[in-house]
């Protein structure tokens, strides 16, 4: 395992006594539904990332915003750290519970609130799920942009805490870029609102440092969402490719000729063999790799580029392009991308899901040296990239009903985020830090820019109550994490420099 995460509050472990926080919440609130017994919580224990598990202290289940601010008062009188969860999709560890805090889940929040055509916007609760809005926004031909492979079961108030992208964010941006406003509550129980109607707003831009933060400034509470018009029209085209190496210069060479897809994708021949078996997409299952590439806007603009994306894809070795006959068959193919990951998981008993992002241009180097970090440690990796904005997910297959391979996943999944970092990129693109990746953040960081972090999270949150453990390292730990990694502060890869 990795070292354990700190769960200090004012620099001392804290011990809550759930007895008396359960008195004084129930006192200040009574009619809010809180659960406490074992057989309750144990089903609180973990978000996405199951490795990790802790029973909470305490399971709140607000349903009105005046529950979750006597909440919040309650505990930050008693110095009771509070934990933000929403739909638990996460695969970061960032909806970890403590042991002793209380856990504030949010998902009874799920009520569209608005849907403003004139205006482009959408305004919701932070339960409501991803695709809810577009379905929503779907009658007057709008829709939401940022779409993750769980946006039929995750939620706004998630996807902002973790910025959230998705398959279409290399053209239409992440979770930060489609924001017009988040209210939001403080640990204290103060509102504050971030952002606002208009496409700006004066004073520092609070909204985008709150995106991001993985629940450690404040708990959202309602969030106002960019709504995008339906394209005219959507084409896409499935490449093979010999080689993972070819498939990565395609990459680059359709960016550099100045096109910019709505996504583009990639998938190496592990994720392409589970994701047919599974879904029945029509991926060419010899190819070692594929490239979806989907492209949209008016009809001339869309049949124009399709023509030269072909071009570059053939130039780049491409052994067959096909194009999506019809919108079933676009579906299809789509389908088999966002069900890589539950595809994968039938291949074997455990998968652990790494979140990277690596300059396009290292695409190919980043490939093999993953390949030869799989062959080192004895596990199996299959690799799914948002490839266009070089955000990747390799998946590393282990049992962990097998003594050591769980050590051995984590070891691998550390070395492929140096990997990241050695190349120019980072050790997240959009699952966030959470509890998984704080280690490698002293590989990212270092100490004056952790200080810096540290003062942020000082102004929102004195005494560390939100989310403690999370995201962002004490220094204390990177110098133990430092004193015990031989790969601190160095390429971890020297024959990537030329990246």
């Amino acid at each position: 395992m990795n070292l354990l995460y700190d769960a200090r509050i004012d620099g001392a472990l804290t011990h809550v006594d759930q007895a008396e926080v359960l008195r004084r919440l129930r006192a200040a609130m009574p009619d809010l539904d809180l659960l406490h017994s074992l057989e309750d919580l144990r089903p609180y224990e973990c978000d996405g990332l199951s490795a990790y598990r802790v029973v909470p202290l305490l399971v709140a289940l607000p349903v009105r915003l005046d529950q979750v601010q006597a909440l919040l008062r309650v505990c930050h009188a008693l110095r009771v750290p509070v934990v933000a969860r929403g739909a638990g999709t996460g695969l970061s560890g960032g909806a970890l519970p403590l042991e002793q805090g209380v856990l504030l889940v949010m998902a009874r929040f799920n009520r569209i609130l608005e849907v403003n055509p004139a205006g482009r916007f959408a305004r919701v609760q932070p339960g409501v799920r991803n695709l809810a809005i577009s379905q929503a926004a779907a009658p007057h031909g709008l829709y939401y942009a940022p779409d993750p492979s769980s946006q039929i079961a995750c939620s706004i108030g998630g996807n902002v805490a973790e910025n959230a992208g998705g398959v279409h964010c290399l053209k239409y941006g992440l979770t930060v870029h489609n924001l017009l406003k988040v209210e939001v509550m403080t640990i204290e129980g103060d509102c504050m609102t971030l952002g606002s109607d208009a496409l700006d707003a004066p004073g520092f831009d609070l909204l985008a440092l709150f995106t991001g933060s993985e629940g450690l400034l404040g708990i959202v509470t309602e969030v106002t969402v960019k709504l995008l018009p339906l394209p005219q029209v959507a084409r896409v085209l499935l490449a093979s490719f010999g080689t993972v190496e070819q498939a990565g210069r395609a990459v680059a060479d359709i960016i550099s000729a100045g096109i910019i897809p709505a996504g583009l994708e990639m998938m190496d021949n592990l994720s392409i063999r589970a994701a047919e078996d599974f879904i029945h997409a029509g991926y060419p299952v010899e190819a070692a790799a594929i490239l979806l590439c989907e492209l949209d806007g008016v009809e001339s603009d869309v049949h124009e580029d399709c023509q030269r994306v072909e071009a570059v894809l053939r130039a780049a070795g491409a052994t067959q392009v096909r194009l999506a006959r019809d919108a079933a068959e676009r579906a299809r193919f789509w389908a088999g991308r966002k069900n890589a990951f539950p595809a994968v998981g039938r291949l074997s008993p455990d998968y652990y899901c790494m979140d990277g992002t690596i300059p396009r241009r290292a695409l190919p180097g980043v490939l093999d040296a993953i390949a030869a970090l799989s062959r080192e440690h004895g596990l199996r990796v299959a690799n799914v990239f948002h490839a266009g904005d070089g955000n990747m997910h390799p998946l590393i297959l282990f049992d962990a009903n097998q003594p050591g391979e769980l050590a051995r996943a984590e070891a691998l999944g550390s070395r492929i985020l140096e990997l990241c970092v050695a190349v120019g990129g980072s050790i997240t693109g959009e699952h966030g830090v959470g509890r998984e990746k704080i280690n490698q953040m002293c590989v990212q960081f270092n100490g004056d820019e952790l200080t810096l972090f540290h003062a942020v999270k000082q102004a929102f949150d004195a005494h560390g109550l939100l989310n403690p453990g999370k995201n962002v390292p004490t220094l204390h730990r990177c110098a133990e994490f430092g004193a015990m990694h031989v790969h601190h502060g160095q390429l971890p890869f020297p024959d990537l420099e030329r990246f």
